[in-house]
């Protein structure tokens, strides 16, 4: 599917029924959040276009589209498929579209050129970029963007999505892990004792914040796979003081560099994050010296909230749910495990526990599963909980996974497998925080953890089980189930 640009996805979302237009005045101060939050939290929610923000009623910016990812229809939409697709469909769409690329095409200029500021006209505050939560600290305007950056040896663009607040009306303090693609890049640019260009792109197709937080491998361009989603290629202009390409149609650039050197750094966070926690506490971060904003007449910013809670959905955990399981089974097959039936990341923990089904076939598969994923670069900040299961149960359903873990795991049989001291993320509260200093450590400090709850193949089959390493379950045979269902309504019962 191809929209164009943000406008014209708003646009389609309206013609399907997806838009809500919020007149009403909104205080960009922790109200704007709020709404946002309680609109969303059900996973339900239409797009949102606020069009009336107190103190932004006239002026370079006066609009905010939020909820673009909020519901797993939008993602349906945004690869040509039904509304009602399952999770599962989605999973293997995406599955199939992050193995193809179209690379994309560079053109002389584009609407994001309309407007370019440079020097003291630049102002960030200009912008209504919200204070989502009351105790953040400071306004964040990166938030679902993507943030373009280049390896100097390689040439490849990454395009990643990564926090930054307003710092002064020139700068962005961004939380930067130096495990995360832009880490890499980044560590690349600081031994040779250079700046890092960087270019944050708000306000594009659905493509852009899709892909800005999958995980791809770090040589593949999220450009060519954004290329691949809408069937084609993506064009991109040249920035005006960056040597780095975004696109055409985008809403609004930030175009700037950042330093390895402390004396640049500025304080950053909290900050209401993905984990449902504050996160990232107040300290010096590295921070982006912004030296030119393009935009396009009348721009419109673009946000999410963070933070997921218990039936309390976000943006991030709705993609995150689909991106994370799809690069998980695509990790799988590339490390030959067999028999992987289905795989599920539920949206309430954004990807940091996986459901992984499938057809067991030998001894050890399941931790040859576990072991696959831990060792990819897509598991820096998921994957912390690994949860095996056979094809008879049901992945998407709680209350099997929770049967399976109640009868086919026993701890004293090696069903539960940790290991300490891996790489992690660094806003996961759990850890002790003197272990997740991005300067100190460049990540954060997980135990990782498998569940088994597959039947153990070390037990011997046994005759009294016809055979089998188990005994019956109570279902009753199809027969007899098939017999009952076709006489239900003479019993007395309604469909």
């Amino acid at each position: 599917m191809q929209f164009g640009d943000l406008r014209g996805w708003i646009a389609h979302l309206e013609k399907e029924g997806e838009l809500l237009a919020i007149d009403k005045e909104v205080d960009w101060d922790v109200e704007l959040g709020t709404v946002t939050r309680k609109a969303i939290s059900g996973g339900k929610s239409p797009g949102l276009l606020f069009k009336n923000i107190k103190d932004y009623k006239s002026g370079l910016c006066t609009q905010l589209f939020t909820g673009s990812m909020a519901n797993y229809s939008h993602i349906a939409m945004m690869f040509g498929l039904p509304r009602d697709a399952t999770i599962t469909e989605l999973v293997k769409v995406a599955r199939e579209k992050f193995k193809q690329r179209i690379p994309p095409v560079v053109v002389d200029t584009g609407p994001v050129k309309e407007n370019i500021l440079k020097g003291d006209d630049i102002d960030l505050f200009k912008f209504p970029v919200p204070r989502w939560n009351r105790k953040d600290g400071g306004r964040y305007i990166n938030t679902f963007q993507g943030t373009i950056t280049k390896d100097p040896d390689s040439g490849r663009l990454n395009v990643g999505m990564y926090r930054g607040m307003i710092g002064k009306k020139d700068s962005l303090p961004s939380l930067l892990s130096r495990a995360q693609n832009w880490g890499q890049d980044f560590a690349k640019y600081a031994e040779r004792g250079e700046e890092m260009p960087v270019a944050c792109v708000i306000g594009w197709e659905p493509t852009l914040p899709f892909m800005a937080c999958t995980p791809l491998p770090p040589n593949v361009s999220e450009y060519d796979v954004m290329g691949a989603i809408r069937g084609a290629p993506v064009e991109l202009v040249k920035c005006e003081t960056v040597p780095l390409l975004v696109p055409a149609s985008a809403e609004i650039v930030i175009e700037g560099w950042i330093s390895a050197d402390p004396k640049t750094f500025e304080m950053e966070g909290p900050f209401g994050e993905y984990t449902g926690y504050y996160a990232g506490d107040q300290g010096p971060k590295h921070s982006i010296r912004v030296t030119a904003i393009t935009h396009r007449n009348n721009p419109i910013l673009v946000g999410a909230i963070e933070g997921t809670l218990p039936s309390m959905m976000t943006e991030n955990s709705i993609m995150s749910s689909i991106q994370r399981a799809a690069i998980a089974w695509n990790v799988l097959d590339a490390a030959g495990v067999p028999g992987i039936t289905d795989v599920h990341c539920p949206a309430a923990n954004n990807g940091t526990t996986i459901m992984v089904q499938m057809r067991t076939r030998y001894r050890g598969q399941p931790k040859q599963a576990a072991m696959a994923l831990w060792g990819s670069s897509s598991a820096h900040v998921r994957y912390k909980h690994v949860w095996v299961v056979d094809e008879d149960i049901d992945i998407h359903d709680y209350e099997a996974l929770d049967w399976a873990f109640a009868w086919r795991v026993n701890a004293a049989e090696g069903d539960i497998l940790m290991v300490p001291g891996t790489f992690g993320a660094i806003l996961d509260p759990s850890t002790r925080l003197k272990y997740r200093d991005p300067l100190t450590f460049g990540t954060g400090k997980w135990c990782r953890v498998l569940i088994d709850a597959t039947v153990n193949m070390d037990f011997e089959p046994e005759e009294q089980y016809g055979g089998e390493r188990y005994p019956p379950s109570v279902m009753p045979e199809k027969k007899d189930w098939d017999d009952v269902t076709r006489r239900w309504k003479e019993y007395g019962f309604k469909d």
